[in-house]
This record gives structure tokens, sequence and C-alpha cells, in this order.
């Protein structure tokens, strides 16, 4: 049995994984995780080796802000200084 959580659960869900956030926004998990490690997207830990959970509804409007703004032809360290101004 798949232990994945269905669309309608993750879309009710206050935080999900970087799992769920690759099916709720079709981006790739490498770009997410890279993301991540730039600090655009913000998470919580519990502890180093737990899961990072992130929140579903800020994640899921920070990276539609980055699509937005790669597709305006940004490069990452603008939509850093972009974003950190918001």
């Amino acid at each position: 049995m798949s232990r994945q959580r269905t669309m309608e659960k993750i879309m009710q869900s206050e935080y999900v994984s970087i799992g769920e956030l690759v099916r709720i926004t079709n981006c790739r998990y490498s770009t997410l995780k890279f993301y991540t490690e730039e600090g655009l997207l913000e998470f919580e830990q519990e502890e180093e080796k737990l899961t990072r959970r992130f929140p579903r509804e800020r994640a899921v409007s920070r990276i539609n802000e980055i699509m937005k703004l790669k597709k305006e032809g940004r490069n990452i360290s603008e939509i850093k200084n972009i974003l950190s101004s918001l």
C-alpha cells in the first residue's frame, strides 16, 4: 500500500513535505531543494535528521512568485533581493 497522502489530504494540510510540494507545484525535487538551500523557501524541522515541513500556503505562494520572476528573466540573486524586500 502506498504511503503517499491523497492530493485532497495534502491540500487540506497546514504543512507538507518537499515531495508533496513537488506534486502540488509541478516543480522538480532538485529545484525545490535548491530554493530551500538558497534560503528562498522557509521550512520547519524538529531535529536535523527529521523531515523538513513546509507551511503549504506560504510555500506554494513563494514558489509561484519565484516562477513568475524567473519567467521575467531574473536570476537567483535578483530573486533573493526582490523577495527579501517583500
